[in-house]
């Protein structure tokens, strides 16, 4: 049986932190022998906000390590830098020529970047949502692993596809339209600092977040100093400690231990005895990944390698997908 096709990528702007492991590339890694796996770095997307050019190339090489150092097997996957298949760019165009404004405009992510980037709001924070449908139609995924923050923009590719096809490929659909493929323990992993906030990369705080590179002294100096609470006892029932909930959650995933054994270990805890529970399991599930990171980042030649098989395997299923859309456009083709 031909296995469905799953396509995901992740923003080179700055170091995957656990909120990206324990929500996306985990369970990538656990489910990745099920299915035919497209896993790219999305540079394009990253400079829809401010980004340093001396920094970029060398990020998405970074994200590339980090998905092989996580667990990412070739056997299962292709990897690929987004920018390096021209493909992206051109079906984006294509697609925002029959995309109505007024949808990019009701994207609730762009309303809330929009208002953090006031006046520098620039067409590609708008334009985002199509690219991003773009990239998931061009490799006709079947599945799309998302977070409950980007069901709407698959949505939105959803409804992309569907408008492309009845106007312009009824009777044969060129398009696939891909279903969320969504996970449930860690698919949110909150902020250190704010346990009603999602860990991110653009919080400016770094205490926040606890990066994969982050070294040991790093984890243990961000989990002393993480927000907790007055109340001794920790349990994964009070709706009014989202902070306890988070940190137990964390443990659970860190340690490997089930959500029983994490409740029942932690009920009588204070959080000066937690704490350093946390942080060893931490570390220690840090560990083999920021020592497979080291070892590939070492030896360019071969991430490389890797990067350049990705992209001409996935740039084969993209310059067909393109060449379908064209044609069903009524473009002339290439001679």
């Amino acid at each position: 049986m031909t296995k469905k096709r799953v396509l995901s990528g992740i923003q080179p702007t700055g170091n995957l932190h656990l909120g990206n492991y324990l929500g996306s590339i985990r369970n990538w890694v656990e489910h990745q022998d099920r299915y035919e796996n497209y896993f790219c770095v999305v540079d394009l997307h990253a400079i829809t906000a401010p980004h340093d050019p001396q920094t970029l190339a060398e990020n998405s090489y970074t994200i590339a390590a980090l998905y092989l150092a996580c667990g990412i097997s070739l056997e299962h996957a292709s990897i690929f830098i987004q920018s390096h298949i021209p493909a992206h760019s051109e079906l984006t165009w294509l697609l925002n020529c029959l995309t109505p404004l007024n949808w990019l405009q009701d994207m609730i992510q762009f309303k809330e970047k929009a208002i953090k980037q006031g006046e520098n709001v620039n067409v590609g924070l708008l334009d985002y949502p199509v690219l991003m449908a773009a990239d998931i139609l061009l490799y006709q995924a079947d599945e799309v692993p998302v977070g409950e923050d980007q069901k709407q923009h698959l949505e939105l590719t959803r409804d992309i596809a569907a408008r492309f096809n009845h106007q312009f490929a009824k009777k044969d659909p060129v398009l696939k339209l891909p279903h969320a493929l969504i996970q449930t323990d860690g698919a949110r992993v909150m902020s250190l600092t704010d346990g009603t906030k999602k860990m991110s990369k653009s919080d400016p705080s770094d205490l926040s977040r606890i990066n994969l590179l982050d070294p040991p002294e790093l984890v243990e100096k961000k989990i002393k100093k993480c927000k907790t609470d007055l109340e001794r006892g920790l349990t994964f029932e009070a709706l009014a400690r989202p902070e306890c909930r988070n940190l137990l959650t964390l443990y659970m995933l860190m340690s490997g231990k089930s959500k029983a054994a994490v409740a029942s270990e932690c009920q009588d805890l204070g959080w000066g005895q937690f704490k350093p529970l946390l942080t060893e399991a931490t570390i220690e599930h840090l560990r083999p990944i920021q020592a497979k990171y080291q070892e590939v980042m070492t030896d360019k030649t071969y991430l490389e390698s890797v990067l350049k098989d990705g992209r001409d395997r996935a740039a084969t299923i993209a310059d067909r997908t393109l060449a379908d859309v064209k044609a069903a456009l009524g473009f002339s083709r290439r001679g």
